[in-house]
Formats: structure tokens, sequence, C-alpha cells
């Protein structure tokens, strides 16, 4: 006996090799807010709460499209053409037919023909339990479905172009003879590498070299063409296919996902807020009319060690700050959340400013502008300690302490890159010290920043036998 056929079988859809899954949790236009959010610089997870969806489905979403919004999804794709039922449309489909309205009413209230009603209701119907039940949300799920128009990618078609690009990627070096060196052993883990950590050793070719390159190995076969966006779709993009996504392990940034722009020049540290950026800072700061105003910063050397180095704005006048590495350096594993043992954590640094500059008299300490290190995070204690002003530039800015940075560059002639300045005790400082401010410069008439900073000292010390 012939089984009866469900109402469903009326449905205008083709029968899939395979269940296509549920609807998703959000809507197209809730998607499209979503990467909105994420070119504006937000998060995966404050991006998906702004559009009314969980933290882990916005993770979901920005890891699915590798990071980067979908062209369909872009706040710059063109709208949907006006021919086609939009969402609104679909929820007063499904309000009429709750009523009990016919198909001719539907359409005259819509202002749609009631051929368009009838196919919607056939074709975008639910029909898992068997019948033509109309949802709107299904319907727009099929509705998008459908839509798609997929598109082999050029990697996944090409065998001898995909072979290109891996063996440019992560084709194994070579010494001139030809012998391949296999190099450090990395597992892929999924993530980008951690810091000062073994990295995979490859060709390395960026996709805009392979991209560019093509074009001069094979001058004239234009299927040998692919763009370096399409090589980065295949490596971040799920789906894309063709290239495997441990290979952006043998990209420059090793990164697993892509950075949106907007986020990669947000606001950095999260103990930095507006209110101390250098966007704040006193005016008479900028012009150097009134001394007092400082620059800091950190000098690096061989096994994380440090000196600190504090310049005055208007006098050139510097101060080395001695940060010797704590004990148990190299010998006893950093407790989580504990000091840094090399010398230059946040309460390390904290103490060392605070005892230099409260040598100065308060009208000699108005202010100090810093980078964005962590070696900073205690600066609200540091404001009231040593009862100066702390800002802060902005992200990868280092011109914004421009008197500090060319310092650092005069110090290096006496704590040269790649060398232990551990090494280099208070005294030794101190002799740095007075050589850099012993120096003539041009900038002071020719006189020395020791002659100069004297001179605010005398000054500061007249203004305050006047008032007192």
């Amino acid at each position: 006996m012939r089984a009866g056929r469900r109402r469903s079988d009326r449905a205008l859809r083709a029968v899939l090799p395979r269940s296509p899954g549920r609807p998703g949790v959000a809507q197209r236009e809730n998607r499209r807010r979503f990467w909105a959010a994420i070119a504006a610089g937000q998060s995966s997870e404050a991006a998906a709460i702004a559009v009314g969806v969980s933290p882990a489905v916005g993770a979901r979403w920005f890891r699915g499209a590798g990071g980067m919004s979908p062209k369909s999804l872009a706040p710059s794709a063109k709208p949907p053409s006006g021919r086609y039922l939009v969402f609104a449309e679909r929820e007063e489909i499904a309000l009429c037919r709750a009523q009990g309205r016919g198909i001719r009413e539907i359409a005259r209230r819509l202002g749609r023909a009631a051929s368009t009603i009838s196919r919607e209701l056939r074709r975008n119907a639910a029909t898992r339990g068997g019948g033509l039940e109309y949802r709107a949300s299904t319907a727009q799920w099929h509705a998008e479905r459908a839509s798609r128009r997929p598109k082999g990618a050029k990697l996944a078609t090409n065998a001898a172009l995909r072979t290109y690009v891996q063996e440019h990627l992560s084709g194994a070096v070579a010494i001139p003879g030809g012998a391949a060196v296999v190099g450090p052993a990395v597992a892929w883990k999924g993530r980008r590498h951690g810091r000062r950590q073994h990295r995979q050793w490859a060709k390395a070719w960026s996709p805009e070299q392979i991209s560019r390159r093509l074009r001069c190995d094979f001058p004239g076969d234009e299927t040998m063409r692919i763009s370096h966006e399409a090589i980065y779709q295949a490596l971040y993009v799920q789906g894309r296919g063709a290239l495997r996504r441990e290979l952006t392990a043998c990209l420059r940034t090793g990164r697993a996902l892509r950075v949106p722009r907007a986020r990669s020049r947000r606001a950095g540290k999260g103990f930095v807020d507006p209110a101390v950026l250098i966007s704040q800072r006193p005016a008479e700061a900028a012009d150097r009319a009134v001394p007092g105003h400082w620059e800091g910063d950190l000098i690096l050397g061989l096994g994380s060690s440090s000196i600190g180095t504090l310049v005055e704005r208007t006098t050139r006048f510097t101060m080395l700050l001695h940060l010797p590495r704590m004990d148990g350096h190299g010998f006893e594993a950093r407790t989580k959340n504990g000091p840094a043992l090399a010398g230059h954590g946040a309460e390390a640094v904290r103490g060392a400013i605070a005892r230099t500059i409260t040598t100065l008299p308060e009208q000699l300490r108005r202010s100090l502008t810093w980078d964005q290190g962590a070696e900073m995070a205690q600066h609200a204690q540091l404001r009231i300690e040593a009862g100066v002003a702390v800002y802060f530039c902005d992200p990868h800015s280092p011109w914004q302490r421009g008197t500090n940075e060319n310092t650092n560059g005069l110090l290096r002639q006496y704590f040269p890159k790649g060398t232990d300045l551990s090494g280099h005790s208070a005294d030794d400082l101190a002799a740095v010290t007075a050589a850099l401010n012993g120096r003539p410069r041009k900038t002071l008439g020719w006189r020395t920043p020791a002659e100069a900073f004297d001179a605010a000292l005398q000054a500061a010390h007249t203004g305050v036998a006047t008032t007192t």
C-alpha cells in the first residue's frame, strides 16, 4: 500500500541531500548590525550583546567569517532589491494567516501580487512536522538560503594554482645546495603563537608577494592568477576550503584570525581611560613654555633588563631610574599576578619614579607623559604618592613623546641594544646622567640641560619664597 503524501510535499523546494539544520538565532539585519559594530572596533562579545544574541554566538560568527565581514553583510553592500519580500512583510503574512485571512486579502494589504504570496506560503513554509505551517523567522531563513549563489573558490578548482600558493606559503627553507632545513617543531594549536615562542620555518611569502609573482612566473597563463585577498579568505574563512587553517602560522603575523582595522586602532590598555590621554594634558606642556612637564619610558636590554628614563620637556634635563632585578629572577617561577621579577613591573616602576621625582619642588613636577606600557598600570597610585599628573600617549604613537625618544637614542651610546643592562649600578647611571646633562644643546642656545634646569630650580625657589 502506497503511503499517503504529506502536505509538505507540495512545497516548491527541491529535496535536500541532508538537513540544513535549524533557523539561525538572528536575522540578516542582526548580522549586518553585528558586523557594523565589529567595524567600529567593538569586540565580538560586545557586538553580540548589542544586537541581542549571546556572546558565544557572536564569537562563532566572528570565527566562522575569519574575523572579517562577509561581503553580503558589509556596510557597503547593496540592500536587497524591492522585488523580494523582507522580514517585516513576512511577519505581516504570518500574522494575517493566524487571523485566517485569505491570500488575495494579504496581497492587497502588502501591495503584492497574489501569486507572490501563494509561492511564499508554499516555498518558505516550515515543513519539519509534515505540514505547511508559516512562520516568519523560518521563512526568512529559507529565503536567505535560497538566495545564496555559491561560487567555487579558485584555489579549490585549480590544483596547479593551489599547489603554487601552498608551496610558497609553507614550503621548506633550504640551504644553497638544496637540502631542506626543518627548523623547530611547532604544533598547530588553533591560535596565534605566544610571545618568545618558536615559530614554524617556511618560505612564508606574503599573499601579495605570491599574487604578484604569479604574473612573472606564468606570464601567458591567465588561469594562474589570484588576488591576495582571495588567498587570505581561503586561509581564514571557514567553508572556503582549498587551504588549511594551519597555514596561517606561516604568515608574518601568525594570526589565527584577522583583526578588523578599527579594532587595531582602538584605545589600548584597560588601565588607560579617556581622562588620562594626552589630549587632556594642559596646553602649557605642548609649547614647552613652563618647565615641570616630563616624558618617560623604559629602555630594554638582554634578559629583560631595563633602565627607566625621565626627560623634562623644556630643559631636556634627564634622570635615570635604577631598576635592579628582584631576588629569584632566573631561578624561581614567577607567581601569577605577582611582581615582575625582572625589575620593571608596575610596582617597581611606580616606586622608582616616586622616589626620583619627589626630590624636586612641586612646581617642577607638573605632569608625566608615558606610553601605554603595562609598567604604568599603577599610575593612579603614583599620582597620589608623587603629586604628578600622569598622561598616556595614543597607541602606537611614539612621536607624542619625541623628546624622550630622542634622549633614548642618545642613551644607547652608553647602553647599546642587546646588552645586559642589569650590570649597571646606580652610580653608573648617575655618571651617565651627569655626562648627558653636561652636553651643550643647540635648542637651548648652547647651554647645557643642567644649566637650564638649575635656572628653573632657582625660579621655582624664588617663586616659593615670594609667596610665603
